[in-house]
């Protein structure tokens, strides 16, 4: 199993250097087309609206409230810290990447206002980080297995909806978003690899 993990971190690093590489060149237009037709073959007031909800979720905003939220109900501190700091050292990586490559968003496909730089996708890292070491902590607490599954699959759904909504609204290349998920992949087998060690996992509260 750690072999495994350690095979993906690198698969994820690979991807996502190759991801860098090719945005550098200028070369990722074609994909970032495709994708961006694929996704928005059918634009309905409904499904803009659907998107720009979804989006939300996110939001530094938004993952900051439920990060607080869980730090109140978790009755071991320890985890909902280590939300916190996960939370923390997403948006700062997010920040730094984005300033090494300062890609320009396309503006010319917005559907909502946007500012910043575009690769990677800060929303889909803070998904894909945020939402995927939820999924790590809720299969090591006392759910009923077919609890964690649901959640899981929500959870996931979430991640994979966030990322599609930041190409809907044109805010996202689809190679930004694809980074993003890489980038926040190889992040969190080292942030849970560092952090395990000092959870003790007990019930949905949090207990030692």
């Amino acid at each position: 199993m750690k072999k495994i993990k350690w095979v993906i971190f690198v698969i994820a690093i690979l991807i996502f250097s190759f991801l860098a590489y090719f945005v550098l060149k200028g070369k990722t237009g074609e994909f970032d087309s495709f994708i961006y037709k694929i996704v928005t073959f059918n634009k309905t007031d409904f499904i803009s609206g659907f998107y720009k909800f979804i989006t939300n979720f996110a939001s530094g905003i938004m993952v900051g409230i439920i990060s607080l939220v869980f730090l109140i109900i978790f009755k071991n501190k320890r985890y909902g810290g280590f939300i916190f700091l996960n939370v923390f050292n997403i948006f700062v990586l997010n920040f730094v990447l984005k300033l090494l490559f300062m890609r320009d968003r396309p503006y010319e496909l917005m559907i909502i206002d946007e500012v910043g730089y575009s690769f990677p996708s800060g929303h889909a890292m803070a998904a894909f980080g945020f939402y995927g070491f939820i999924i790590y902590l809720l299969w090591h607490f006392n759910l009923a297995k077919s609890a964690k599954i649901i959640f899981s699959v929500l959870l996931g759904a979430l991640i994979i909806l966030i990322g599609v909504s930041r190409i809907y609204l044109g805010v996202h290349y689809a190679s930004d978003v694809l980074a993003g998920y890489m980038v926040s992949l190889a992040y969190l087998i080292l942030y849970i690899t560092c952090v395990k060690k000092c959870l003790k996992f007990g019930d949905l509260n949090g207990d030692s």
